[in-house]
């Protein structure tokens, strides 16, 4: 699949016009309906106007490629961050709720909880062993300050996850190493509480935080591994359709500057002189002694 051709597909093309001349000249073409311009996505020639106009050096730095492959794969996982962010924050929502009404919740479940009880025994169950029931039981039992607490902590949660998924999204260098060292923090986290209980769901939710941190690191080169930014920017660079042109004008000028190297003589070259065998050289060499050489070069058999 060509990452590039989807990106414009899904994006639309980008042009640029460099000031260089020679950078224009590799840039453009004449078509019969018009002049046409580059794309420095897809590398494809779009007939109109450019898009932009300047330095080369200030031409947009434009993902092609895998690279364009990689930012899908990053909103991906920017989209789980934000769903966790969702329900951390509605957790964070519904204990705030819970602290400015726990006392009329307590009173409210101290006079249901013989009736649900009754209602169970029937049933053949004793709710007394349930999880559920001895969870609200806990939180009946929290002070204001640790209920204020927790939902301090869920909603720091919430917000991180929502800086992670923005600069995942974005595909940011920033966002990239922000994921990379929140996700890490938390990893050790997951293996403890896997080993308190496993369950799918937690061995998921690792599989996915230790791929993430595991892509991050060695596709963006992150934390110096695989030359570390300077070669993760070098190889957006050499892929560069702008860099592409520039290498070709290069290229282009030496040439022509070896050309006109090679035509043009040597300062230092020694005067040409008569072959020994040309029609002047013969006459002069069999002219009578003592005859002038200028009368012997001009000298008609």
């Amino acid at each position: 699949m060509d990452w590039s051709l989807h990106g414009c597909a899904r994006a639309g093309h980008i042009t640029f016009a460099p000031a260089e001349p020679e950078l224009r000249e590799q840039l453009s073409a004449q078509t019969t309906w018009g002049e046409a311009w580059q794309c420095l996505r897809c590398a494809a020639f779009i007939i109109g106007m450019p898009q932009g106009t300047g330095p080369a050096a200030q031409a947009p730095m434009v993902r092609r490629g895998v690279e364009i492959r990689s930012t899908l794969i990053l909103r991906i996982f920017a989209v789980e961050r934000v769903l966790r962010a969702l329900f951390f924050g509605a957790a964070a929502y519904v204990v705030w709720r819970f602290k400015n009404a726990q006392v009329s919740i307590e009173q409210t479940f101290q006079r249901e909880l013989p009736i649900v009880r009754t209602l169970f025994r029937q049933l053949g169950y004793n709710v007394d062993h349930s999880k559920l029931v001895g969870l609200i039981q806990h939180a009946l039992t929290l002070s204001p300050r640790t209920i204020s607490l927790l939902v301090g902590g869920l909603a720091v949660y919430a917000v991180v996850e929502l800086i992670e998924a923005l600069g995942l999204w974005l595909a940011k260098r920033w966002g990239e190493y922000f994921a990379m060292v929140v996700t890490s923090l938390g990893l050790p986290y997951e293996i403890y509480d896997m080993t308190s209980k496993f369950t799918v769901t937690r061995l998921a939710l690792f599989a996915i935080n230790l791929a993430l941190v595991l892509y991050l690191v060695i596709t963006k080169r992150l934390l110096g591994v695989r030359g570390g930014k300077r070669a993760y920017e070098a190889r957006l660079r050499s892929q560069s359709v702008m860099e592409e042109a520039v290498n070709a004008a290069a290229a282009a000028r030496a040439a022509a500057r070896q050309d006109a190297d090679a035509a043009e003589p040597p300062a230092d070259a020694p005067p040409a002189t008569p072959a020994a065998d040309s029609p002047p050289a013969r006459q002069a060499a069999n002219a009578p002694p003592g005859t002038p050489a200028r009368a012997a070069s001009d000298a008609v058999p």
